[in-house]
């Protein structure tokens, strides 16, 4: 029995969140990363990321979506929406899968050097 191999298509949707942002306004950050998601051919590989700001955690309701190796213990506020789009569209946080020491999970430090968080985060869809 053979298969035929097929091209697949990446599509790579960037987005940003601002660093300060009201709460009535925090649902809107997903909304041009939603849409160029939906618009994408079904077949399509989508990878979404970006600095959205957001710490996710290791809450066990979130797995399969998020993994066990972030940096953090609970997910803030602006976190939920990120896992809500990632569970919406069968995505996996992919930046929350790989074993890597604290230090190397963190995308963004003080300028004094004492506070690391990882808010920049990568999504994939399987």
């Amino acid at each position: 029995m053979s298969t035929r191999g097929k091209f697949l298509n990446d599509r790579i949707v960037n987005g940003l969140a601002p660093t300060e942002i009201p709460d009535d306004e925090k649902d809107r950050v997903f909304v041009a990363p939603e849409r160029a998601y939906d618009i994408s051919p079904r077949n399509d590989i989508k990878i979404v990321l970006g600095d959205f700001n957001v710490q996710v955690g290791k809450e066990a309701v979130d797995f399969p979506t998020v993994g066990n190796h972030t940096l953090h213990s609970l997910t803030n506020d602006n976190g939920s929406p990120l896992i809500q789009f990632a569970v919406s569209r069968n995505m996996i946080i992919g930046s929350t899968f790989h074993l890597h020491k604290d230090f190397h999970k963190s995308t963004w430090r003080s300028p004094d050097g004492v506070t690391s968080n990882q808010i920049d985060h990568l999504s994939i869809d399987f």
